[in-house]
């Protein structure tokens, strides 16, 4: 299996300086990508890219991010440098829509639109309230500024063993006949109909008594899972015996926002233990990959960056 690399840094942001002016000793910079997922096409812009989870980047981007136009990639035909570069990417496009939607939906709520101001905008005034009022100074404070999303990933593979006496077989170059085919067939839509995240973790949990994987399932489920959740994507890959699965959620901040009042206003509280809780989190998702049950899982935790400029 791939091995994901983490940032450094659970925190990270886009930056929205102006690119700077472009000379001809430069590369282009592309202000948007045109990936071609498994026949299926996305436009993409910069941005929108930079704040994907590191782990699909890197499914997207094995080789590295591509951000210039001197880099390789096949095109639709012509020398016309304002022709589009269309990048070749093996992912499925589902998995990567049902992202793109989530973050999208998320940074609207949180930010709000050209129309329609977020959730952000009614609580700006937290950023005035004493530094006593939090455990880390407002202005280190990122859950006050930052609309926080984790990304828990599942990458599992599975063996299927044929009847010994069956028709099911491989011939002199390892490749599987027909018959062999449909048992792994069968057997991937067999898992794929587990849907529930936690399941092999419980597992884990009432058959050795394992402290620890039934601390990192209370500690998702502090954050915004719940226990009964199911993956929000889950796929098998092609011509692979792998079942790819990811699930989003925002993270629990403590910060609350209650409904509308005769003002018209909508009034923000903050539960201080949850908020808490939430920063000592950080930390956790700062460590490297684990197995559980057979099972590759990542936390990542992913912030939406500025606000956008309309």
């Amino acid at each position: 299996m791939a091995s994901v690399s983490i940032s450094s840094s659970p925190i990270t942001q886009v930056s929205q300086q102006q690119a700077p002016i472009q000379s001809n000793l430069q590369p282009q910079l592309l202000t948007r990508l045109l990936l071609d997922l498994r026949g299926r096409r996305f436009s993409v812009d910069r941005e929108t890219i930079m704040n994907l989870p590191e782990s699909v980047l890197l499914c997207l981007f094995p080789n590295g991010l591509v951000l210039s136009r001197q880099s390789a990639a096949f095109t639709d035909g012509g020398d016309n440098e304002e022709d589009e570069e269309v990048y070749a990417v093996d992912f499925d496009p589902e998995c990567f829509a049902y992202v793109l939607d989530f973050f999208r939906n998320a940074s609207d709520t949180f930010y709000g639109t050209a129309t329609s101001p977020g959730l952000f905008t009614a609580q700006q005034h937290l950023l005035d309230a004493s530094p006593s009022d939090f455990a880390l100074p407002t202005s280190q404070n990122p859950l006050l500024t930052k609309q926080a999303i984790i990304v828990l990933r599942e990458e599992l593979e599975y063996f299927a063993i044929p009847p010994k006496n069956g028709d099911a077989s491989t011939d002199e170059h390892g490749a599987a006949n027909r018959a062999l085919l449909e048992i792994k067939h069968r057997c991937g839509q067999s898992i794929m109909e587990k849907r529930n995240i936690f399941t092999a973790l419980q597992r884990n949990v009432h058959k050795e008594n394992n402290i620890a994987e039934q601390h990192l399932i209370d500690m998702l489920c502090m954050s915004g899972f719940n226990r009964d959740d199911e993956w929000g994507f889950r796929a098998v890959e092609p011509s692979r015996c792998c079942i790819s699965s990811i699930a989003l959620v925002l993270l629990k901040t403590g910060i609350v926002h209650h409904p509308a009042g005769q003002s018209g206003e909508s009034p923000v509280t903050i539960d201080y233990n949850q908020m808490t809780t939430a920063q000592k989190l950080l930390l956790f998702w700062r460590k490297p990959a684990r197995n559980a049950g057979g099972m590759v899982w990542r936390w990542i935790w992913r912030s939406l960056g500025h606000p956008p400029k309309w």
